[in-house]
């Protein structure tokens, strides 16, 4: 029977790619570490993942995860977030776990977007969410999925050897997942369906319900994990919706709720089992939904100079340039707040729905943007390169 240490033990160690949001002190936590959940934004780089008509799969990933991210800092500062990814970069599935082992998570959550083969006849109309854990797949649906998700690692170098010859395309390769016995189970399932619970009544997913599947990337976790499949890029209606900030909103709030949820549920049963006073309940967040309209009205908002807020991005040219997204805040801050001082200028922020989002510097290439995020990246180590016209981000 092969272990779980075969792969652990050739991972790579990416220092570089991981990303933390550390974690304020609680009352939830009085007495304990923090609750570490490792957000990983399936794909990524070379790795496109499963490909729409507008956008790809690891475009959605990424935004969904950094939405989940922003959303847990603001509502649940109590709990530390770790990011396999922050940007478009490829990380190996090994390197993916080994970041969330070294971090010691509580919980792994690998977001993903589904696709079925294009000769399925259903292929423009199949929809719905599904959360995983590790399992072996018994339906050929199951199966299907977890062979997709598990060929990113034909694109790493002499995968053969580092995964032991295990063949993603070959239904015997996972019969390892029958033989073995993953001691995160119960645990995993909670998670899975704590979050599937809330894509279906906050980002109103069709449900299709708490699977099993042989994923490379949570079998090598130390940890309980999930691999979340947010919806069908292959459906146009479901695609657009994804791709929209509205999507990308209720997803994330959706994946988000789901992950307190089981961080309270693993507190309360860890006081228990210490004979303490399990914690009082977490105090609800009214976050509103997704509202378009308000959302336009605030981008559309006064691009004149605050000297109490500082600068909202504006641009009279209307060209196309280049700036680095650095910081994401409920509201605006001083120009000498220090957290904005410092970086190349101009500094100056913009309203994302509820969010106003900070970048530094204006480029005219791609090119000089990436060259100056180095610099960036010292201070903001998830910083990353954006395109924007006038007062808005593209």
């Amino acid at each position: 029977m092969r272990s779980r240490s075969i792969f652990i033990s050739a991972m790579l160690m990416l220092a570089g790619a991981a990303t933390v949001v550390a974690a304020s002190p609680s009352r939830r936590a009085e007495n304990t570490d923090p609750f570490v959940v490792v957000i990983d934004a399936g794909h990524g780089g070379k790795d496109y993942g499963a490909i729409g008509k507008v956008t790809n799969e690891k475009s959605i990933n990424l935004n969904v995860a950094r939405q989940i991210r922003d959303i847990l800092a603001e509502d649940a500062p109590d709990i530390k977030v770790v990011m396999t990814r922050s940007d478009d970069r490829f990380v190996p599935l090994a390197g993916r776990a080994t970041i969330a082992n070294k971090a010691k998570g509580d919980l792994f959550v690998s977001i993903h977007t589904n696709s079925v083969d294009k000769k399925n006849p259903n292929r423009l109309k199949v929809a719905g969410a599904s959360v995983y854990s590790l399992g072996l797949g018994r339906t050929e649906e199951n199966l299907a999925v977890a062979m997709r998700e598990n060929a990113v690692m034909t694109l790493e170098p002499d995968y053969t050897t580092t995964y032991e010859g295990f063949d993603p395309n070959s239904a015997e390769s996972y019969i390892i997942f029958e033989m073995d016995r993953d001691l995160h189970m119960e645990q995993s399932i909670s998670a899975a369906k704590a979050v599937q619970e809330q894509l279906v009544s906050t980002a109103r997913r069709s449900d299709r319900g708490v699977r099993q599947a042989g994923f490379l990337v949570l079998r090598a976790t130390s940890m309980p994990a999930i691999l979340v499949e947010l919806d069908f890029i292959c459906n146009p209606t479901q695609e657009k919706y994804m791709h929209s900030e509205k999507g990308r909103k209720e997803l994330g709030q959706a994946v988000a709720k789901g992950i307190i949820n089981y961080s309270d549920e693993v507190a309360r049963d860890k006081a228990i089992l210490e004979g303490r006073e399990a914690p009082a309940p977490r105090k609800k967040t009214s976050r509103p939904r997704y509202d378009s309209k308000q959302a336009a009205g605030s981008a559309k908002a006064s691009t004149a100079d605050d000297p109490e807020r500082g600068s909202e991005m504006a641009d009279p040219t209307n060209e196309e340039v280049f700036r680095i997204q650095f910081l994401t805040l409920k509201r605006p801050v001083g120009k000498n707040d220090n957290r904005i001082k410092g970086l190349p200028g101009p500094v100056v922020y913009y309203h994302h729905g509820s969010w106003v989002k900070y970048v530094s510097g204006r480029y005219a290439t791609e090119k000089e943007a990436l060259e100056a995020l180095r610099e960036v990246k010292r201070r903001y180590a998830d910083a990353f390169v954006v395109r924007t016209r006038g007062a808005s981000r593209l």
